[in-house]
């Protein structure tokens, strides 16, 4: 049966708590609310009992997909468990319930956080510059542009182009574009990593930056990248990581230390906090120190045992978001940070690459590796045998609903036909791996054997397979009682 909308649900005269009679002197209400803002007639909301909301929420998020559900292998994401020790600190009134216009007298403690959280991500990424402003990746990738931008200006020297290779993630292009500059894509070679001689030929003076993945989508660590760093700098231009790929190496290997002027963190995905649905997320800059200058403002600065931001900075590019940056998710990191230590930190990275090795040695034969030989923490598979039987890499994503798991992320990177990009974190145990990898042999199997089956799925779901053409092109986006309108169910 079919979850019924609130509206739905709504009988006249049920009601959830009784609110109290107003305290507000009647002679003073029309002061306060003017009679041309007061509603004639009440608003149109359901009339529900508190129980009956409640079920209606609870039964609702049990219909979604999360992690505290089953496996969500989704490449390039990093969509691992959430400790909940995690989000019970986060909950502490004195961090919930501080205000960004609070004195810095006034929330000393929180700025501890924030620059202990700055000392830990120090010497992971081996780079003294930090800024945790940035909602996200993608906005961290926009500052990094910009900053690039005013350095070179800073220079006297006008670039116009930032290098990108054609393995990157979609939001490097984009993020170029949005700054202004001209994307020069170059392609990867046979060994899935940055062709160093299309590189050499992009180059030039009007290089300002590049920007790399490390591990790059294919799951694969690029080996020359101290090459590619002596490239790009001995041309003047800025190399810049786009970390979504840090679980891989974070404990393990140092950007800074890789020659990179630039590299973002998603706190959301390497450093177990909240992932999906929208949000919150946490993006952190890091960049080596003669970029420091240029930073979003302001600057957290310790003086002593007290803690300010600066907010003199000159130099600076300005703000990037409304305030410091989602406190809520920089203290769910420190905590897993804490949580770990150092040699935990590496120790999650070596799982996580185990993991992704263990499946891809258990699928490579039924499905077409996008190249031999060992993977990082996440790894591509092609889906190019299924679709010479009719299966394409969508309906192996739709049927894995079936088996109550996420699909992987498809069709990219786009470079590989029929893409199936698998990440299954080092939170997951071997016997959910192996649940993972049954389903997917017998998905091939259907392949050969059941096609039909596989082309209709998902069956098991609340919603079956849906026009998401057409849902793209008409978007509802409220609600309507459609049965009423003639327009079926």
């Amino acid at each position: 049966m079919p979850e019924l909308t609130l509206h739905e649900l709504s009988v006249p005269g049920h009601r959830g708590p009784r609110l109290m009679p107003l305290d507000v002197p009647a002679q003073g209400i029309d002061r306060l609310l003017p009679a041309d803002r007061v509603r004639k007639e009440p608003a149109a909301l359901p009339e529900i009992s508190e129980p009956t909301a409640m079920r209606h929420f609870v039964n609702l998020s049990t219909l979604n997909h999360h992690i505290d559900k089953a496996i969500y292998p989704l490449g390039s994401c990093t969509m691992k468990y959430n400790p909940k020790l995690n989000d019970e600190m986060a909950r502490i009134p004195g961090f919930a319930g501080i205000h960004p216009m609070q004195p810095d007298d006034l929330v000393q403690g929180a700025l501890a956080v924030v620059a202990e959280l700055h000392e830990w991500l120090r010497a992971i990424m081996g780079m003294p510059g930090i800024t945790t402003q940035p909602a996200a990746g993608a906005q961290c990738e926009l500052t990094a542009v910009l900053m690039a931008r005013a350095y070179h200006t800073d220079r006297g020297d006008a670039r116009e182009e930032v290098i990108v290779p054609d393995s990157a993630h979609g939001t490097n292009p984009s993020t170029v574009h949005q700054v202004g500059y001209r994307v020069v894509q170059i392609p990867s070679g046979p060994d899935g990593c940055v062709d160093l001689a299309a590189l050499e030929r992009a180059i030039s003076p009007r290089t300002a930056a590049m920007m790399l993945t490390n591990p790059n989508t294919l799951g694969i660590f690029e080996r020359q990248v101290g090459t590619i760093a002596r490239l790009i700098h001995d041309a003047g231009a800025l190399l810049y990581l786009d970390g979504a790929n840090l679980n891989a190496m974070m404990g393990l290997a140092s950007p800074g230390a890789m020659g990179f002027d630039f590299a973002h963190i998603n706190l959301h995905k390497t450093f177990s906090t909240p992932h999906g649905g929208g949000g919150p997320g946490g993006g952190v800059l890091c960049v080596r120190k003669e970029l420091e200058p240029y930073l979003p403002m302001p600057v957290l600065e310790q003086d002593g045992d007290h803690y300010r931001w600066n907010v003199d900075r000159p130099r600076s590019i300005g703000r990037v978001h409304s305030y410091y940056g989602n406190f809520g998710i920089l203290v769910r990191a420190l905590c897993y940070m804490r949580s770990l230590g150092a040699s935990g930190i590496g120790e999650a990275s070596r799982e996580a690459i185990l993991n992704a090795n263990y499946l891809k040695a258990r699928l490579k034969d039924a499905y077409a590796a996008s190249h031999e030989g060992p993977c990082m923490h996440e790894f591509v598979l092609s889906a190019s045998r299924q679709k010479a039987r009719g299966v394409k890499a969508l309906d192996i994503a739709k049927r894995l609903l079936d088996f109550g798991m996420h699909a992987p992320t498809i069709y990219f990177p786009l470079i590989v036909e029929e893409a199936l990009m698998i990440e299954p974190t080092e939170t997951e145990t071997k016997g959910s791996l192996d649940a993972f990898a049954d389903a997917m042999l017998q998905i091939d199997r259907e392949s050969a054997e059941d096609p039909d089956r596989v082309h209709a799925a998902p069956t098991r779901t609340p919603v079956r397979r849906l026009d998401e053409a057409r849902a793209a092109r008409k978007l509802i986006l409220s609600w309507q009682d459609l049965e009423a309108e003639g327009a079926g169910g």
